[in-house]
């Protein structure tokens, strides 16, 4: 169990909503990170997600380096960036930039989605080949070998030096949202970070066995563990669940694969959700905790209290820009 009151981060995925474009989204996302700072949030994390015209999300590195300009304090990172979706070397050298630019306020977590479709992945990839469980070890270990300069004997790597990148290493997360990638982090002695909010099914196993496998390393004397958690706070439950319509609705859009721009809670309301809609959207209800402040500290002190979470990461979904920053203020002022 955690030994403190836990920090509370910033899970942004950049949305786009109906009627706009995602040059507004990104500007939401500079003001979302300012206020956070404000509010007294540790991190502010940005997705990477492709070819969904919702989410503005796609280049977490560009969007980054400018929520860190604009502000002073808060740790900016990605949340994550999908390794299989680029090659080590130019992510050592994007984040070890950004950490040259920003020291000690840079994090990097690390996906191994594709964050997308898998036409769009082979996009990316220039190939189709299938992932397997060895890609993930073998794309951290050189990611780490161009931030340290450290190598195997031999390694065909050896000669390459990043710059920058190599004594500029950010703070580095391992995300998942199943007990693979809970291991890897765990042997590795790397910071974990489990993806409650769409896979809530998992969270307390996949958190057991990151403690249970745990490695002390270079990185971390003990575990640290960080739950992302959909959240909608308002001054009341049942406007917390008319603002929590537009995200049932989306993702319900998303798993028929019918994604679109977040839609708002007139539209969310007015749409007959079929009984396979209904069943998705129950499938990931557990993650998510919509309500009046009294109902949000209920249901992240029970989270808190199932896992020994460290940290939490808030990812806050709602059609109106003025609604997500009044929830993460009244969050921010919610005693765990």
């Amino acid at each position: 169990m955690s030994s403190k009151n836990p920090d509370l981060s910033v899970l942004d995925l950049v949305p786009v909503v109906e009627g706009s474009n995602p040059a507004q989204a990104l500007a939401n996302s500079t003001e979302l990170s300012k206020a956070a700072e404000r509010f007294g949030y540790k991190r502010h994390w940005v997705a990477e997600h492709h070819n969904m015209a919702g989410i503005a999300s796609s280049a977490p590195a560009v969007t980054i380096a400018h929520l860190a300009a604009s502000t002073e304090t808060i740790r900016v990172g990605s949340g994550g960036v999908m390794l299989p979706n680029h090659q080590p070397l130019v992510v050592a050298e994007q984040f070890g930039t950004l950490e040259s630019l920003h020291p000690g306020r840079i994090d990097l977590g690390i996906g191994r989605a594709p964050g997308t479709d898998q036409v769009t992945a082979a996009a990316l990839r220039k190939g189709v080949d299938p992932l397997t469980d060895e890609d993930l070890p073998r794309q951290l270990g050189e990611l780490l070998g161009f931030f340290t300069g450290e190598w195997p004997s031999g390694h065909p790597y050896g000669s390459i030096t990043a710059v920058p990148g190599e004594g500029a290493m950010p703070e580095i997360w391992l995300l998942g949202s199943s007990g693979y990638t809970a291991q890897v982090a765990g042997m590795l002695g790397m910071p974990y970070s489990f993806a409650h909010h769409f896979s809530a099914g998992n969270t307390e196993a996949a958190v057991q066995l990151y403690r249970s496998r745990f490695e002390p390393s270079v990185y971390l004397e003990k575990p640290r563990v960080m739950i992302g958690v959909g959240v909608i706070c308002a001054e009341t439950d049942e406007e917390a669940r008319w603002l929590a319509g537009p995200s049932r609705l989306a993702f319900a859009r998303l798993r028929s694969g019918r994604p679109g721009r977040f839609p708002s809670p007139e539209e969310a309301a007015s749409h007959d959700f079929t009984p396979d809609e209904e069943a998705v959207v129950s499938s990931v209800a557990k993650g998510h905790i919509f309500g009046s402040p009294e109902t949000v500290e209920a249901g992240l002190t029970d989270l808190i209290e199932r896992t020994g979470a460290d940290e939490l990461i808030i990812s806050t979904m709602v059609y109106d820009q003025s609604d997500r920053l009044k929830s993460y203020e009244l969050v921010s002022n919610i005693a765990l």
